[in-house]
């Protein structure tokens, strides 16, 4: 706030009254923070304003005041990385208008190709460029909302600060960050969908540089359950809503039976959804099931077969 602004304050303030009506003492306070007036005998509020330029919280040390005093946005971690030089130099030879270049304009474009790598001074910054170009397009084709991405970014920062990268596909890591990314917002996903998505990279690299990211880089991630897989299925599957409800009372029973420790959660919701859709009277194939949840048909069998025993559910038989 400014001088005159203060001012401005100021005077809008002394207009109230300079007496306090209590102890008649003309030692006033005026807090042009909180837009009050006191008394500085007896501590009487004398005036209130309605505008209060206070902060929205309370601090009784100066370390407590200065650890929650904040200003502007959330930086996001999207905005403080280099992908703004993550721009190429095309080397079709042609200009925006399709017209060739002149032999001095290529060697002109050769010079500011070599200039543009140089500006990318560390092989840190020009790991993490890559690494958000794969970001952005792995998580644009599977559909993922920007505060996974930033989440994602966050994990494959720790993961290049500690020196988990080199050696390993960029690709890989970076699905792996997206993938740990997903564990921890409780998404959905799964290790499959990643690799479909993945160029030239297999499921196992990519379950090799998880494993490496929780356990090396000590990333805590959530355990997978079942409910969480239950609502896409029935949304991709396009069933009645009626499904859901049982869907989520059989995993809760299979939950307290211990059913549910060491199955994929993914094949284990199947399941679920498998038997909810056919008590409902939905004509729903296990082969349906398998691809929405993006599981093998016999691991949607035997989850059936299994919850179909252990919770004693009669009126439902498999295909």
């Amino acid at each position: 706030m400014s001088e005159e602004d203060i001012s401005e304050e100021v005077e809008k303030i002394s207009a109230e009254p300079t007496e306090c009506p209590y102890c008649h003492s003309k030692r006033l306070f005026y807090s042009v923070d909180r837009g009050e007036v006191a008394c500085v005998e007896c501590g009487s509020v004398i005036a209130i304003k309605r505008l209060d330029r206070g902060p929205d919280w309370r601090a009784f040390t100066a370390e407590e005041k200065e650890r929650r005093s904040r200003t502007g946005p959330p930086v996001k971690p999207s905005l403080v990385t280099p992908s703004a030089t993550s721009a190429t130099i095309d080397w079709s030879g042609k200009d925006a208008f399709g017209r060739k270049l002149s032999s001095k304009q290529k060697f002109d474009m050769l010079r500011l190709r070599k200039w543009h790598k140089v500006s990318i001074s560390s092989s840190i910054e020009r790991n993490l460029v890559q690494a958000v170009e794969e970001l952005e397009r792995l998580a644009s084709q599977i559909g993922l909302p920007s505060h996974v991405k930033d989440e994602a970014l966050l994990i494959y920062k720790t993961a290049i600060n500690r020196g988990l990268v080199k050696g390993r596909s960029i690709s890989s890591v970076v699905a792996a960050a997206l993938y740990a990314a997903c564990r921890r917002l409780k998404i959905p996903i799964t290790l499959d969908e990643f690799a479909k998505y993945t160029d030239s990279t297999e499921r196992k690299d990519i379950a090799r540089c998880y494993r490496f990211l929780i356990k090396d880089a000590n990333i805590r991630v959530n355990i997978s359950d079942p409910m969480d897989f239950v609502e896409r299925l029935i949304h991709v599957l396009g069933v009645k809503p009626t499904v859901y409800p049982l869907a989520k009372e059989i995993i809760m029973k299979a939950k307290e039976r211990g059913l549910t420790a060491g199955k994929d959660p993914a094949g284990l919701a199947a399941a679920a959804v498998y038997i909810a859709a056919t008590l409902n009277q939905e004509k729903l194939t296990q082969k349906d099931v398998a691809k929405a949840a993006n599981v093998t048909e016999v691991t949607v069998r035997n989850r059936f077969k299994e919850l179909v025993k252990k919770l004693n559910i009669s009126g439902v038989t498999g295909e």
